[in-house]
């Protein structure tokens, strides 16, 4: 009997199945009590579809406890167990016994594959629409198809069937993706270009690693005038093109590359580190006493930072112990993986489609030939140096639009520019894949064409259940002929496999040169 089993993210052992202890370091109890959470979740969903209810409190104990339960999120045993006495509480509230639940893992290998699909795309969409309320955005339709499809999970379907409902999924989390973006912009305003220094100034700081703007933003306004500088972490590096966000002076430039380097780059650093959301690892001594949580984040041992009535959350322990440790006393050098000092973001849809004639232009003159969208989540698996390899070599007629933290790969790099815009343009977090879309769907508008048969292809890259969604999105979409590394979704059966190649042409990296050749027709 194993003692574990989980494959939702791209490290999965043997690129099968955790059955011992998590790669991430999820430990089988851990495992235990999020898949228990889960149970719950669908019980709790089952019980308010059958009595005809929705409300705020359900709407969210089914958003943030799926959020609980994605990769790198939370750890704590102690909180996960709470969280799921919470949800049992609701649920009994509906009165009643409690629904029998399907064993999420066991069945024939396609149910358990397509299950397994939609339940992990769903916890993708749960940490966007989370994001969303909590600066205040909802949406029916997003918040109503989480009780729709947990109920559906517990239910048997065709291959058919749960084909559809992956497809509708798709369709609404692109919705969700877009309530988010509505979110950010409503609340700090269109992201406009801007250079961000990598670089940490003498003096105390504090780091802000995740995806929560609204967890910086109340961070930014507690700092000011305190003489404490803020840098960016990870898929936080975006919010330097926020007008709302960047009027502050102190938020100061961003901390080190991607999340699994943070042990490496956390290794006695001087100041504390604020985790709003995944990607937290365990950590090492000589920083662990350093480290907050907020929100659904949870380490045992970590200190939490818990958000009163009205969202609002008092960080005065991170400000203390940021100007106890003073942070480094001389100027100190950091860079990207490739040695530069200096990173772009905010190239959103709305700055990107300010140049949106320009583009069009140095597409039909033939100055642009191809755009690619290299982008998604970077990992510790070796072949993800392919990103790397792939952007250093496409043609200086090519602009590589990314997003999400796989950008740290390559987005040091100075590609050059075509036409006065940079070859590489960042377009933000992993739910920026909105944006992308939104460029891709008025170019070929523009072109009066589908988005397949514009001079654009995809090269994403994998890693937990946010990812999973913005894929299903893109398939639901219609989008095709996507590259998808570093290695396929363990999740996915040989039979789930086929039908999406052969449906969307959806093709497993290669390498980098053969992939392009064939991408360009060269090969």
């Amino acid at each position: 009997m194993s003692d574990m089993f989980c494959f939702q993210c791209q490290q999965t052992a043997g690129n099968k199945c955790c059955v011992s202890v998590g790669v991430c370091g999820k430990q089988p109890d851990t495992a235990a009590l999020q898949d228990e959470l889960v149970y719950e979740l669908i019980r709790l969903a089952e019980a308010a579809a059958a009595a005809g209810q929705r409300t705020q409190i359900v709407d969210r104990l089914l958003m943030d406890g799926l959020f609980i339960t994605l990769t790198n999120v939370n750890f704590d045993n102690q909180a996960i167990a709470e969280f799921t006495e919470r949800v049992r509480a609701e649920r009994e509230k509906f009165g009643g016994k409690p629904c029998a639940v399907v064993e999420l893992w066991k069945g024939d290998t396609d149910t358990v594959s397509l299950r397994s699909t939609l339940l992990f795309g769903m916890k993708g969409m749960a940490a966007y629409a989370h994001h969303a309320m909590n600066l205040g955005y909802t949406d029916d339709e997003v918040s109503a198809w989480f009780y729709k499809g947990l109920c559906a999970v517990n239910r048997p379907h065709s291959v058919e069937e749960w084909l559809a409902l992956i497809v509708e999924f798709g369709q609404v989390n692109f919705r969700c993706m877009e309530l988010l973006d509505e979110a950010n912009t409503g609340t700090f305003g269109t992201p406009q270009p801007a250079k961000v220094p990598t670089d940490i100034k003498k003096g105390p700081f504090i780091v802000v690693s995740g995806h929560d703007l609204g967890d910086l933003a109340q961070l930014l306004e507690q700092t000011a005038g305190k003489g404490i500088n803020i840098y960016t972490h990870s898929e936080m590096l975006p919010a330097h093109g926020y007008p709302g966000l960047k009027k502050h002076p102190h938020l100061a430039g961003n901390f080190g590359t991607a999340w699994q380097s943070q042990q490496t780059e956390f290794e006695n650093i001087p100041a504390p580190v604020l985790f709003t959301t995944n990607c937290l690892m365990p950590q090492r001594p000589s920083y662990q006493d350093r480290v907050y949580t907020t929100s659904v984040v949870g380490y045992a041992g970590l200190r939490h930072i818990e958000a009163d009535a009205c969202g609002r959350k008092d960080f005065s322990p991170i400000i203390e112990q940021a100007l106890a440790l003073g942070g480094y006393e001389h100027d100190h050098s950091m860079s990207g993986i490739n040695g530069g000092h200096m990173l772009m973001t905010g190239f959103a849809h709305g700055a990107v489609l300010a140049h949106a004639e320009e583009i069009i232009s140095l597409i039909k003159s033939g100055k642009v030939r191809h755009i690619f969208l290299v982008g998604g989540c970077d990992g510790a698996h070796p072949g993800r140096n392919y990103y790397t390899e792939f952007v250093k070599s496409t043609p200086m007629d090519t602009l590589v639009l990314t997003l999400a933290c796989g950008k740290y790969r390559f987005n040091d790099l100075d590609l050059g520019e075509i036409g006065g815009l940079p070859r590489i343009l960042d377009m933000g977090q992993c739910n920026d894949a909105y944006s992308a879309i939104k460029v891709a769907l008025a170019l070929a508008d523009a072109f009066g064409c589908t988005v397949n048969d514009l001079p654009l292809t995809l090269v994403l890259s994998w890693y937990e259940q946010k990812a999973v969604c913005i894929l299903l999105t893109l398939l639901a979409l219609g989008v095709k002929n996507i590259y998808l590394g570093p290695t396929l979704p363990a999740f996915l059966s040989e039979t789930v496999v086929k039908t999406l190649v052969e449906t969307y042409d959806l093709h497993p990296t290669t390498n980098p040169q053969q992939d392009l050749d064939a991408i360009l027709g060269r090969g």
